[in-house]
């Protein structure tokens, strides 16, 4: 549901059949209200107004654990992609996410409401070229919760990639960091 400029979204935590690309068609060229709430909506609304208005737009993407932020976002990196003929050339939603299993094993770690809670946060920055196709993106992270390397609370963890070195420290390519 839309609240003025600002799209309510809930994980149904399945696949739905919203989200391919014949809806993209439908919402290319729409007006943010014109068509039934949707992550279409609002990334049509900021390609047309970066067009537009050649000025730099911004998606806040915001939520709970498990809310479904990563999976929206590359909803809309999907429908830039579309959208501005780039898709073909390079999947840019799969390009900038691919490092997402490096960040979750740095950033993420087990919470009383989450055993893959991410624990950072992301900003992808999405390069548009004249004439509005992809050239590029580049995501940034930053650490929200540093007190976790030294403190966790009571059943909860540390960051992943504590656990990950310590479970791979026989292996041969770990010797040299004596882990063990």
């Amino acid at each position: 549901s839309f609240a003025g400029i600002v799209l309510v979204a809930i994980n149904p935590y399945e696949q739905l059949p919203i989200y391919g690309e014949d809806i993209i068609n439908a919402y290319s060229g729409q007006n943010m209200g014109d068509m039934d709430p949707h992550i279409f909506a609002v990334a049509e609304e900021a390609y047309k107004q970066m067009a537009r208005d050649e000025r730099n737009q911004s998606i806040i993407v915001s939520g709970e654990s498990g809310a479904g932020k990563t999976v929206s976002a590359k909803y809309a990196m999907r429908y830039f992609a579309t959208v501005s003929g780039s898709a073909s050339e390079a999947n840019v939603e799969e390009k900038v996410l691919a490092s997402n299993p490096i960040m979750e094993s740095i950033g993420n770690a087990k919470t009383t409401r989450n055993d893959n809670s991410s624990r950072f946060g992301k900003y992808i920055e999405i390069g548009f070229d004249k004439r509005y196709r992809i050239i590029g993106a580049n995501m940034r992270t930053y650490l929200l919760e540093k007190s976790r390397v030294v403190f966790q609370a009571e059943e909860e963890r540390n960051y992943h990639i504590f656990y990950q070195l310590c479970a791979s420290a026989a292996l041969p390519e770990f010797k040299t960091l004596r882990l063990g």
